[in-house]
């Protein structure tokens, strides 16, 4: 019997006409003659996840299909460059690309000193949304028209599955879905709640997601971490959740797309210096300082050892500053914003990435830096634990270990050998995981579960 996903996509598609498309599903026939699938619908019956390949010469058996089209809604606060919204946008293009679906964005205006992904979202060719009134921070009465107006386009789009993300959008997000009857999917991207927030705040937000959990009927965490961090603070069952990583482009992290030397000559290092890079926003949490004050420890020992801070932030003249008073200047590059697609390029010209933040789901730039072959190093908070393995990959580290990040560095500049290994082994275990293809695919087989 087909399922009904699979029913509706044949009522979509019987009686169309088409040209010869790459791939066809069992259940969308794109040849057609005197406008009726050249094969018989129950020809198929019991094939019903397998597609073929269509090419000049004939057909070719491939693998599972990627299952009917579905008319679906994301909805995220802001579209600003960071790792929640590159993961939302990445699966929204890889729905309408790869798989066809109806797929819109909803979003508030890409506002914030990190950038914006507004103008790449505008050029996908989907259906993109801007409520004007959404943004990060609580405001009651935006807050509430962002509500109706969301409802509103709901209501206007009749989409089968409802993705929210981020926290906002995530309690906004999952009242309206509930309220009109749609399923809805969750994705944890970092907690709502942790230690180095206020404790009232804490317990607002843990209340809230509770009572959200209930009008979900999957959450999707990043990371295993999230979902235990979750899990004790009884927000949600665990059957509801779900382990996808977040996934990325990952061909220009095995492959640079500019020369290592170029770029390193470029940012000013030199051919023996050895580069430390972290790739964050310059904000709270984030362990700017951390790394500052590990320099201070390690730099006289090593003339060759450089610093290299990837991005922007609020925090930037505070952290020039720290490293002025340590006397450290001419050790630290700072590349201010770049777009996402320079990222690639500037890991491959580092040779150790850290990572000192103190709140995050999983951060990007520890899969990154392990695909395109460099050692990492980072605090034990969320899901780190989950790729940065002691003695395998890198370092993990007890948060606010300044001299656990110093040692480090030490063993690594002083052994160019575990430096390679390490990256190499993070490369191969890591590579396929973390595939945005990977991550799409997975998402879609939780959306067809729960529809």
């Amino acid at each position: 019997m087909f399922s009904r996903l699979e029913r509706r996509s044949i009522r979509r598609k019987v009686g169309d006409v088409g040209d010869t498309h790459h791939t066809i599903r069992m259940v969308h026939f794109p040849i057609r003659h005197a406008d009726r699938p050249i094969f018989p619908l129950n020809l198929f019956s019991g094939f019903r996840r397998i597609f073929l390949l269509s090419c000049r010469s004939g057909f070719c058996l491939s693998t599972l299909a990627p299952g009917p089209e579905m008319r679906t809604v994301h909805f995220i606060t802001r579209l600003i460059i960071g790792g929640a919204q590159e993961n939302t946008l990445l699966t929204v293009e890889d729905q309408f690309r790869d798989y066809g679906d109806e797929v819109t964005l909803i979003t508030g205006p890409g506002l914030g000193p990190e950038g914006s992904l507004i103008a790449r979202a505008e050029r996908g060719g989907f259906d993109l949304r801007i409520i004007s009134q959404l943004v990060r921070n609580i405001r009651p009465r935006a807050d509430w028209q962002s509500y109706r107006e969301f409802i509103k386009l709901l209501r206007e789009i009749k989409p089968e599955v409802v993705h929210t993300h981020s926290s906002k959008a995530g309690i906004l997000g999952r009242m309206a879905a509930a309220k009109l009857g749609i399923p809805v999917v969750h994705t944890i991207h970092g907690a709502a709640f942790h230690p180095y927030q206020i404790p009232l705040v804490n317990r607002v937000y843990a209340s809230l997601e509770r009572r959200a959990a209930k009008q979900s009927a999957k959450i999707i965490s990043v990371c295993d971490a999230m979902t235990n961090h979750y899990l004790a603070a009884n927000v949600g069952r665990p059957e509801q959740y779900v382990t996808i990583y977040s996934g990325m482009e990952v061909e220009p992290f095995l492959t640079p797309p500019k020369p290592r030397e170029q770029v390193r000559e470029e940012l000013g290092f030199g051919p023996d210096d050895v580069v430390v890079g972290k790739i964050a926003r310059l904000f709270h949490l984030k362990g700017h300082d951390d790394i500052v004050a590990a320099a201070a420890k390690v730099c006289d020992r090593f003339p060759n050892l450089k610093f290299l801070f990837v991005g922007d932030g609020i925090l930037q003249d505070d952290i020039r500053r720290q490293i002025a008073a340590a006397g450290l200047t001419d050790r630290f590059v700072f590349t201010g914003l770049v777009p996402p697609d320079r990222v690639p390029e500037l890991i491959h010209a580092m040779d150790i990435a850290v990572h000192a933040s103190l709140r995050e789901g999983l951060a990007r730039v520890l899969p990154q830096a392990l695909i395109a072959g460099k050692p990492v190093i980072t605090y034990d908070i969320d899901g780190a634990r989950e790729v940065a393995i002691p003695g395998e990959t890198g370092y993990l580290l007890p948060p606010r270990s300044v001299d656990g990040i110093a040692n480090a560095l030490t063993e690594l500049v002083e052994q160019p050998e575990l430096r390679t290994q390490l990256g190499q082994t993070g490369r191969e275990r890591f590579t396929e995981q973390f595939r945005h293809e990977t991550m799409t695919r997975r998402i879609r087989e939780v959306y067809a579960e729960i529809l």
